[in-house]
């Protein structure tokens, strides 16, 4: 899902996320013969789990199935056949694009007869349940805090102003808010994804004692003081429900997305990214396409990956651009930083620009590594 410091520049010490979030698997090949309906006395070569294997084999008769998208009959290793009905779909040409072979059985939209999205309730006890919001006092001691660093600061500056992070403005609208949580919890209940703000580390998976952003090949970018601050406050106002103005819309093309729904300032503090940490190579062959790289060590036994499948947040709706066209690297504006905090790695997304009310959110899956197909997005 290379390098960057919070400023945009390269930088021996500072380590913006690598963009892939999990690699394609190659397809392999399993075959076996089986027997044709009565009216056709041929047999044919029929690839085992044809999802899950993915590509169709060219020695076999589904050699010259043709997309029923775009009626081509090439890169077959890329053409996905209904479980059902043998229809063949090229991966992206499907609306949302499919961008790793399925596990298991796939079925095609006619033959798996997919519902609208549901509507999360918008109650607003169930939607303070669901995402376990609280009412403190610890938002205005986070903003107290946030406001003192800043008066200390920036009468030091002189001959050159460091850039800090900013947090975000919340939209002022108690009801808006509530249309913006609910926008989150209708696609997190539709994925089946837990919400969850925080890092979580789960029996079986890695141990937060392996979180170690000193092991980080290369070096990782030390959070200041001051930009921790603006992090602190964030958090705390989320846990308030108080959120950044972000709603997650539904496009038949992308899928669920992430848009402004209120304007944003450059260096502004979107989200974390978060889920549950594992380690990489127990999540190689994972079916996943939204892991993220947390630790790169240089070592595949202690590099982590975060993995949204069961629980995350807004970040994981986030969705990245085509990275091989420069009117797709036009549409980004937010950048992923992996920061040094109090010792652990954590990943950020941050506005690179100013962001307009109604603009979708992008940003790179690929930094400089080049390994997230990313050559089909819209």
């Amino acid at each position: 899902m290379g390098r960057k410091d919070a400023d945009g520049r390269r930088s021996k010490n500072a380590a913006e996320t690598m963009g892939w979030k999990s690699r394609l698997r190659k397809s392999t090949r399993n075959t076996e013969t089986v027997e044709k309906p009565k009216n056709k006395s041929k047999t044919v070569e029929k690839p085992k789990n044809k999802s899950k294997k993915g590509a169709i084999s060219r020695s076999s008769d589904y050699s010259d199935t043709a997309c029923e998208e775009c009626g081509q009959g090439e890169a077959a290793d890329k053409m996905l056949l209904c479980d059902k009905c043998d229809k063949g779909y090229h991966m992206y040409c499907l609306c949302p694009i499919v961008v790793k072979v399925p596990a298991g059985k796939w079925f095609c939209d006619s033959c798996s007869h997919k519902d609208k999205v549901k509507e999360f309730p918008m109650v607003q006890t169930k939607i303070i349940d669901f995402f376990r919001i609280r009412r403190t006092s610890e938002t205005d001691k986070s903003c107290n805090e946030f406001r003192k660093t800043k008066r200390r600061t920036t009468s030091l500056i002189i001959t050159k102003k460091k850039r800090r992070l900013l947090p975000f403005v919340p939209t002022e609208d108690p009801a808006r808010r509530l249309e913006q949580m609910g926008s989150l919890a209708t696609a997190l209940t539709s994925v089946g994804v837990e919400f969850s703000d925080e890092l979580t580390y789960r029996p079986g998976m890695a141990p937060r004692s392996a979180n170690k952003a000193t092991m980080e090949k290369g070096g990782m970018q030390v959070m200041s003081k001051e930009d921790k601050a603006a992090l602190e406050l964030c958090k705390a106002m989320c846990r308030r429900g108080e959120w950044p103005p972000l709603s997650v819309v539904h496009d038949h093309r992308e899928g669920f997305t992430v848009e402004a729904d209120n304007n944003i300032k450059d260096l502004t503090i979107i989200t974390e990214y978060t889920g549950d940490v594992d380690y990489l190579r127990k999540r190689e062959k994972d079916d996943g396409d939204c892991m993220m790289t947390l630790l790169s060590t240089g070592d595949l036994s202690k590099d982590l990956v975060i993995c949204p499948d069961k629980r995350g947040n807004i970040a994981r709706f986030i969705n990245g651009i085509n990275n091989h066209t420069a009117k797709g690297k036009k549409k980004q504006n937010l950048k992923c930083v992996r920061y040094n905090v109090d010792g652990e790695s954590r990943v950020l997304l941050v506005a690179i620009k100013d962001i307009a009310k109604g603009e979708r959110l992008y940003y790179d899956y690929n930094g400089y590594e080049k390994e997230y197909p990313t050559e089909h997005f819209v």
